[in-house]
């Protein structure tokens, strides 16, 4: 697809309610399962894989929400990215857990949010800084025209973007520094050297380290946060929990547990269909690590 008609077909998503973009994002979701078997076979590996069902007909209603919930997600970001910003956040009909969030800004030592590929992902920074600046860690698109897009979306209220990189490092250090919060992906699988093999559902995943170094190194809070959708398009109840970290066990393994947990809350909305397995170019495999 091309870039104008990318945004020509934006335009006209950005337009409708959100509760036709869910109908229509269930949808497209069971069309690219039909279409795609690539995306089909890691659905289905990734899911039976986790084990958070229990018998044949559970499975098959798992995996037929999953596919839905995964198109909902691509089809609810022209509406998250580009509704007015109080528009977005009003959409948020319930939140969980908004007392860590005060905690923490009352220790003055800057807050780590992370969020898993679980539910509306991308709400949950736009809604979590009105109550603290968010400095996001980003990498940016593989097409580059929808790089504006995206930045546009996401740095509003009071997030901004630091791209995943050594001056973006910098940025979330410094904005822990000053008593901020910083938020990143902690299941989006880091390149060679920055990551280790901890257990995810039962089998290594390559996972990101720089958690337990900025955790470490600053003494913030590490708050998981998550948006649920809620059925028929009605918005998103918001979730955070605390996760205190014991620096003398490895940080991946204490993140996956984590994670693990609070996927089994709402599995149908994880992103099952991410490659959360895959051994990033030049890394040494989990067969092979010492």
């Amino acid at each position: 697809m091309n870039a104008f008609l990318f945004k020509t077909v934006f335009r006209l998503l950005v337009r409708l309610p959100l509760s036709v973009l869910h109908s229509l994002g269930a949808l497209l979701g069971r069309l690219t399962y039909v279409f795609s078997a690539q995306y089909a076979a890691r659905t289905r590996e990734n899911l039976c894989q986790a084990g958070v069902t229990s018998g044949e007909a559970e499975y098959r209603n798992m995996l037929s929400a999953t596919i839905a919930e995964t198109g909902k997600a691509i089809a609810e970001l022209a509406w998250i990215w580009v509704r007015p910003y109080d528009e977005v956040v009003g959409m948020v009909r319930q939140c969980v857990g908004l007392e860590h969030i005060e905690a923490a800004r009352q220790r003055g030592k800057g807050i780590i949010l992370f969020t898993p590929h679980l539910g509306c992902f991308e709400i949950t920074s736009l809604y979590a800084s009105q109550h603290v600046p968010i400095t996001a860690l980003y990498r940016p698109p593989k097409l580059g025209f929808l790089e504006d897009i995206m930045r546009s979306g996401r740095e509003r209220g009071q997030v901004r973007l630091a791209r995943a990189d050594i001056g973006g490092v910098r940025l979330l250090y410094k904005a822990l520094k000053r008593g901020e919060a910083i938020g990143l992906l902690p299941d989006q699988v880091p390149s060679r050297g920055e990551g280790e093999w901890a257990d995810f559902f039962g089998r290594p995943a390559y996972t990101m380290t720089l958690i337990g170094r900025l955790a470490e190194s600053s003494g913030a809070a590490v708050l998981i946060v998550y948006a649920e959708r809620l059925p028929r398009g009605q918005g998103y109840a918001i979730h955070f929990e605390p996760l205190l970290l014991d620096f003398a066990v490895p940080v991946p393994q204490q993140v996956n547990a984590a994670l693990e947990r609070v996927i089994r809350t709402c599995p149908a909305q994880y992103l099952w269909s991410y490659n959360r397995y895959k051994t990033p170019r030049g890394a040494q495999s989990p067969a092979t690590n010492p």
